[in-house]
Protein backbone atom coordinates (compact mmCIF):
# COMPACT_ATOMS: atom_id res chain seq x y z
CA UNK A 1 0.00 0.00 0.00
CA UNK A 2 1.40 3.69 -0.69
CA UNK A 3 0.51 5.96 2.11
CA UNK A 4 1.10 9.19 2.73
CA UNK A 5 0.74 11.03 5.97
CA UNK A 6 0.16 14.83 6.52
CA UNK A 7 -0.48 17.51 9.31
CA UNK A 8 -3.21 19.61 8.55
CA UNK A 9 -2.82 23.58 9.80
CA UNK A 10 0.15 24.77 7.57
CA UNK A 11 0.42 21.90 5.36
CA UNK A 12 -2.92 21.01 3.55
CA UNK A 13 -4.68 24.48 4.96
CA UNK A 14 -3.52 28.04 6.43
CA UNK A 15 -2.50 28.13 10.17
CA UNK A 16 -3.58 30.93 12.77
CA UNK A 17 -1.77 31.30 15.62
CA UNK A 18 -5.56 31.52 17.26
CA UNK A 19 -6.69 28.50 16.28
CA UNK A 20 -8.99 27.44 13.12
CA UNK A 21 -12.45 27.51 15.34
CA UNK A 22 -14.85 27.48 12.85
CA UNK A 23 -14.95 25.78 9.19
CA UNK A 24 -15.14 29.44 8.04
CA UNK A 25 -11.74 29.80 8.89
CA UNK A 26 -10.50 26.27 7.38
CA UNK A 27 -8.85 27.99 4.32
CA UNK A 28 -6.94 25.54 1.63
CA UNK A 29 -3.18 26.71 1.03
CA UNK A 30 -2.94 26.87 -3.19
CA UNK A 31 -1.84 24.10 -4.66
CA UNK A 32 -2.43 22.08 -1.48
CA UNK A 33 -5.77 20.61 -3.09
CA UNK A 34 -4.45 19.68 -6.15
CA UNK A 35 -1.55 18.21 -4.47
CA UNK A 36 -3.91 15.72 -2.37
CA UNK A 37 -5.76 14.90 -5.94
CA UNK A 38 -2.33 14.05 -8.06
CA UNK A 39 -1.34 11.63 -4.71
CA UNK A 40 -4.80 10.03 -4.91
CA UNK A 41 -5.02 9.67 -8.62
CA UNK A 42 -1.57 7.93 -8.20
CA UNK A 43 -3.09 5.35 -6.37
CA UNK A 44 -1.55 6.83 -2.63
CA UNK A 45 -4.12 6.48 0.27
CA UNK A 46 -3.87 10.36 2.37
CA UNK A 47 -4.05 10.19 5.80
CA UNK A 48 -4.00 13.24 7.83
CA UNK A 49 -2.27 13.69 11.92
CA UNK A 50 -3.32 16.53 13.56
CA UNK A 51 -2.65 17.87 16.73
CA UNK A 52 -5.95 19.72 17.74
CA UNK A 53 -5.29 21.12 21.04
CA UNK A 54 -8.48 23.94 20.85
CA UNK A 55 -10.61 20.99 21.95
CA UNK A 56 -8.62 20.61 25.11
CA UNK A 57 -8.31 23.95 25.65
CA UNK A 58 -12.35 24.71 25.15
CA UNK A 59 -11.87 26.94 22.44
CA UNK A 60 -14.24 24.81 20.28
CA UNK A 61 -16.00 21.38 20.46
CA UNK A 62 -15.94 17.89 18.72
CA UNK A 63 -19.27 18.85 16.44
CA UNK A 64 -17.00 22.17 15.50
CA UNK A 65 -14.10 19.79 14.59
CA UNK A 66 -16.10 17.39 12.42
CA UNK A 67 -17.65 20.09 10.64
CA UNK A 68 -14.22 21.46 9.95
CA UNK A 69 -13.28 18.50 8.81
CA UNK A 70 -16.18 17.95 6.96
CA UNK A 71 -15.60 21.08 4.75
CA UNK A 72 -11.85 19.77 4.06
CA UNK A 73 -13.28 16.87 2.98
CA UNK A 74 -15.42 18.19 0.15
CA UNK A 75 -12.83 20.64 -0.87
CA UNK A 76 -10.91 17.47 -1.37
CA UNK A 77 -13.29 15.56 -3.01
CA UNK A 78 -14.13 18.25 -5.59
CA UNK A 79 -11.09 18.64 -6.75
CA UNK A 80 -10.77 14.54 -7.45
CA UNK A 81 -9.01 14.00 -4.16
CA UNK A 82 -9.38 11.68 -0.84
CA UNK A 83 -8.33 11.68 2.14
CA UNK A 84 -8.98 8.18 3.98
CA UNK A 85 -8.62 9.40 7.59
CA UNK A 86 -8.11 11.75 10.00
CA UNK A 87 -6.59 11.02 12.84
CA UNK A 88 -6.03 13.85 15.86
CA UNK A 89 -5.11 14.65 19.29
CA UNK A 90 -7.77 16.85 21.63
CA UNK A 91 -4.94 17.51 24.51
CA UNK A 92 -4.12 20.42 25.34
CA UNK A 93 -0.13 21.17 25.48
CA UNK A 94 0.42 19.95 29.26
CA UNK A 95 -0.94 16.39 28.62
CA UNK A 96 0.86 13.92 29.28
CA UNK A 97 -0.37 11.64 26.01
CA UNK A 98 1.66 9.97 23.79
CA UNK A 99 -0.75 11.02 20.59
CA UNK A 100 0.35 14.79 20.79
CA UNK A 101 3.00 15.14 18.28
CA UNK A 102 5.79 14.72 18.63
CA UNK A 103 4.49 11.65 20.37
CA UNK A 104 3.93 8.39 17.74
CA UNK A 105 0.58 7.68 19.42
CA UNK A 106 -1.51 8.74 16.49
CA UNK A 107 0.95 7.45 13.92
CA UNK A 108 0.94 4.35 15.86
CA UNK A 109 -2.33 3.80 15.50
CA UNK A 110 -1.71 4.65 11.60
CA UNK A 111 0.42 2.19 11.26
CA UNK A 112 -2.54 -0.69 13.21
CA UNK A 113 -5.40 0.83 11.27
CA UNK A 114 -3.91 -0.07 8.22
CA UNK A 115 -2.14 -2.75 8.97
CA UNK A 116 1.29 -0.89 7.25
CA UNK A 117 5.27 -0.84 8.20
CA UNK A 118 5.77 2.98 8.26
CA UNK A 119 9.76 2.63 7.61
CA UNK A 120 9.79 4.98 4.59
CA UNK A 121 6.70 6.39 3.97
CA UNK A 122 6.10 10.12 3.19
CA UNK A 123 5.13 12.27 6.30
CA UNK A 124 4.67 16.33 5.77
CA UNK A 125 4.62 18.58 8.17
CA UNK A 126 5.59 22.02 8.69
CA UNK A 127 6.91 22.17 12.40
CA UNK A 128 9.67 20.28 13.86
CA UNK A 129 7.27 18.00 16.17
CA UNK A 130 5.80 16.79 13.03
CA UNK A 131 8.75 15.55 11.89
CA UNK A 132 10.26 14.25 15.22
CA UNK A 133 6.96 12.19 15.36
CA UNK A 134 7.75 11.09 11.63
CA UNK A 135 11.28 10.37 12.13
CA UNK A 136 10.67 8.39 15.71
CA UNK A 137 8.82 5.73 13.89
CA UNK A 138 11.21 5.49 10.63
CA UNK A 139 8.84 7.62 8.15
CA UNK A 140 10.47 9.82 5.92
CA UNK A 141 10.25 13.34 7.39
CA UNK A 142 9.20 15.76 4.46
CA UNK A 143 9.14 19.60 5.65
CA UNK A 144 7.16 22.13 3.86
CA UNK A 145 7.54 25.72 3.62
CA UNK A 146 4.06 26.63 4.22
CA UNK A 147 2.71 27.56 7.80
CA UNK A 148 5.16 27.49 10.17
CA UNK A 149 7.55 25.79 7.96
CA UNK A 150 9.90 28.78 6.54
CA UNK A 151 10.09 29.42 10.75
CA UNK A 152 11.46 25.43 11.93
CA UNK A 153 13.75 25.69 8.72
CA UNK A 154 15.73 28.87 9.90
CA UNK A 155 15.90 27.31 13.44
CA UNK A 156 17.49 23.92 12.39
CA UNK A 157 17.70 20.65 14.33
CA UNK A 158 15.39 18.97 11.58
CA UNK A 159 15.62 15.09 11.84
CA UNK A 160 18.38 13.48 9.86
CA UNK A 161 17.39 12.64 6.19
CA UNK A 162 14.25 15.33 6.14
CA UNK A 163 13.64 16.78 2.93
CA UNK A 164 12.33 20.43 2.38
CA UNK A 165 9.70 21.31 -0.46
CA UNK A 166 8.06 24.54 -0.88
CA UNK A 167 4.45 22.92 -0.27
CA UNK A 168 2.46 20.41 -0.71
CA UNK A 169 2.06 20.10 -4.18
CA UNK A 170 5.83 20.80 -4.74
CA UNK A 171 5.94 17.64 -2.40
CA UNK A 172 3.22 15.65 -4.11
CA UNK A 173 5.29 15.80 -7.69
CA UNK A 174 8.60 14.69 -5.66
CA UNK A 175 6.64 11.73 -4.26
CA UNK A 176 5.01 10.47 -7.14
CA UNK A 177 7.98 10.92 -9.55
CA UNK A 178 9.97 8.52 -6.73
Amino acid sequence: MKLVILDRDGVINYDSDQFIKFPEEWRPIPGSLEAIARLTQASYRIVVATNQSGIGRGLFDMATLNAIHAKMHKAVIQTGGRIEAVFYCPHPVNAQCNCRKPGTGMLDQIARRFNVDLTGVPGVGDSLRDLQSVAMVGAQPILVLTGKGRKTQEAGGLPEGTLVFDDLLATAHFIIGR
